[in-house]
């Protein structure tokens, strides 16, 4: 007898149900006590659940095993990273935070030394990073919209500029910093450098957005970097940022995506049955069922769609068009899941006391964190056409 469909082998199975119970049993009940928009946990909990987490295997599970992390593949983390975003801050903030803070996968190429100084103390919960690329004058075309410049001067780089809409950036102590090195070579021309922001020269700002955890708004004025902080080679910053950075992310992006499209999913599945209008339930009205009919194969598309793009990366082949897909349509998928969710709900959809408004809110910006949807589907069309 043939099996009815793909199975995920026992110990991921495990791994998901581990993660599942675990964002139910401590971070759902915790939130209630948050304010909606709470996006840290209090230090006393923070500390008690990543213990938890630590002494469990659930700590920095995609970093490597030497470095203290859990050193699962690409699509293990897929599967556990649906599971941590299950909660009101997860789009931004899995598990605030207590599934640990790793660095961006490309400082585990570092030398020994920046491994020793940067990624280890990351994975260990005693650094934290940012990435910053976005500037003022935009962030589709890095190759082309990257001004900050960096000037070599004895055994040190010089950097001016500024970045913007920076991921974890008021909370960090350093992160990797894109610079024009050689402006005659464009795309060529960009090196990344690990900055201090203690640094001298270096001014933070938060910029409010849609969402409450704000990114921030970087300004270098004559920082001065040592050569030994730079990652790769000098004018090897592109290479690091379209092979190495950008499309491997869109991954975990939209298994986040899934993730809470799937929590959004299960909170209508629970109300329509309890609401009556016109006596019956909301479940029993077609328009409604539909609504739940449409999300569910949306969801299944996507799972199909990002996991398919962890398949392709765990094997060593070229991800960056599977990447692409899954990120246009979970991000998609994602606002279409939870605008049905609060039209099922009615009023208290948009009421602060659901994790709702929230998740649409936040949805938004899929469509242009990772990489705009509208340059998401050039870089498809050039697969496709063979460009």
């Amino acid at each position: 007898m043939l099996p009815s469909g793909y199975q995920l082998p026992d110990h991921l199975r495990l791994l998901q149900a581990t993660v599942r119970d675990y964002v139910q049993q401590h971070i759902v009940p915790l939130e209630r006590e948050l304010e909606t928009d709470a996006f840290e946990l209090p230090r006393a909990h923070y500390e008690r659940l990543s213990a938890f987490t630590r002494k469990n295997g659930l700590w920095c599970m995609d970093s490597p095993r030497e470095l203290g992390g859990g050193g699962l593949d690409c699509f293990s983390y897929t599967v556990a990273h649906e599971e941590m975003v299950q909660h009101r801050n997860g789009l931004y903030g899995s598990g605030y935070g207590t599934f640990g803070l790793p660095p961006p996968p490309v400082l585990y190429e570092g030398t020994p030394d920046q491994v020793e100084r940067y990624a280890r103390p990351t994975v260990a919960g005693t650094r934290r990073s940012f990435i910053a690329i976005t500037e003022p004058s935009g962030g589709s075309d890095p190759a082309r919209a990257i001004q900050t410049s960096a000037r070599r001067d004895g055994d040190d780089w010089v950097l001016n500029g500024e970045k913007v809409f920076v991921t974890g950036g008021l909370q960090a102590d350093y992160g990797l910093v894109f610079a024009r090195t050689d402006p005659a070579r464009g795309r060529q021309g960009l090196t990344c450098f690990i900055v201090e922001k203690s640094s001298k020269g270096v001014s933070v700002q938060p910029m409010p957005v849609l969402r409450p955890f704000y990114p921030a708004h970087l300004l270098f004025q004559d920082v001065r970097v040592p050569a030994r902080n730079i990652l790769g080679e000098v004018n090897g910053g592109w290479s690091i940022l379209a092979n190495k950075f950008l499309a491997r992310e869109r991954i975990p992006y939209s298994a986040a995506s899934l993730g809470v499209a799937v929590a959004a999913q299960k909170m209508a599945l629970a109300y329509a049955p309890k609401r009556n209008t016109f006596g019956l339930p909301l479940s029993q009205r077609q328009a409604i069922q539909w609504m739940l009919v449409d999300s569910d194969i949306e969801m299944r598309a996507c799972r199909w769609l990002v996991w398919d793009a962890a398949w392709v990366f765990d094997r060593g082949e070229d991800f960056t068009h599977a990447a692409a897909v899954a990120k246009i349509y979970s991000s998609e998928m994602l606002g279409r899941v939870v605008d049905r969710a609060i039209q099922i709900y009615g009023g208290y959809g948009v009421s602060r006391e659901l994790p709702l408004e929230r998740w649409y809110r936040e949805a938004r910006i899929r469509k242009i964190g990772e990489g705009p949807n509208e340059v998401m589907r050039m870089v498809i069309s050039r697969h496709l056409l063979g460009k």
